[in-house]
């Protein structure tokens, strides 16, 4: 009987007690030797300096990177540090990689606003993604049914072009160049620019609008015209905003 309640109690304990599979696992789901390996790539670091500035030597980190050997918290600590790190860097859950599909049957074509007879319209490429540092648009201009000079505008960031059919005029600043169906453009959009179908038929074309706010008094940043990154899609797939947003450039 005793060896019985023996057998039984000790049976509770293991069950009270975390096993060595499940810690294991635990730090295998944290991948911090694919961390380590990570920082010391974006600064170009070879394993032999990452050791001269940590103390540990070249193979031991690269077993650490493999995850052949369990790191203490003082190596660790050692490796923070030379990436100013906090020790909770290698602890802290992981977001997912940044993926969305934008089918072309939920997108929504929206006219240029403002004017009565519009010259473009357009549809939002990336309404879908919140937080988003660069907006897309796949954008068609229409032929201009009379003589008009498009109004220039301006936008902190950058801009690309690429013409997918058809001619586009683009005048930024002095410079006026007409694109031709592959041609491709990347320009300062700081710099007030235009567009206008330059053939018979409509142009189509790539857009991509990057952010790079100004800096503001005080080390802020102003925010640029754009539709707002973190805004939900409306119903229909377009972005609150966008339209008048994306008018408001064109």
């Amino acid at each position: 009987m005793a060896e019985a309640a023996v057998a039984v109690q000790s049976e509770k304990t293991q069950k009270s007690q975390v096993d060595a599979e499940t810690t294991e696992r635990f730090i295998a789901e944290k991948h911090i030797g694919e961390r380590i390996k990570r920082l010391r790539l974006k600064k170009s670091m070879g394993l032999v300096e990452l050791g001269r500035h940590t103390g540990l030597s070249a193979s031991f980190l690269s077993q650490l990177e493999t995850g052949r050997v369990v790191p203490t918290l003082r190596n660790l600590a050692r490796i923070a540090m030379v990436f100013s790190k906090d020790l909770s860097y290698f602890f802290e859950t992981e977001p997912h990689p940044m993926f969305r599909v934008h089918r072309h049957k939920e997108r929504v074509r929206l006219p240029q606003t403002g004017v009565e007879a519009p010259t473009y319209f357009f549809e939002s490429l990336g309404y879908m993604v919140p937080d988003r540092h660069m907006d897309p648009y796949y954008a068609e201009f229409i032929p201009l049914t009379h003589e008009s000079e498009p109004k220039p505008h301006l936008h902190q960031g950058y801009e690309f072009l690429y013409l997918m059919d058809g001619e586009l005029s683009i005048r930024h600043g002095d410079q006026e160049v007409t694109l031709e169906a592959g041609d491709a453009v990347y320009f300062d959009a700081g710099t007030p620019h235009s567009y206008r179908c330059a053939g018979k038929k409509p142009a189509g074309a790539i857009i991509v609008t990057m952010h790079q706010p100004a800096p503001a008094p005080g080390g802020g940043a102003v925010r640029p015209i754009a539709p707002h990154p973190g805004s939900k899609p409306a119903p229909g797939g377009a972005a609150p905003g966008a339209s008048a947003a994306f008018a408001e450039r064109r």
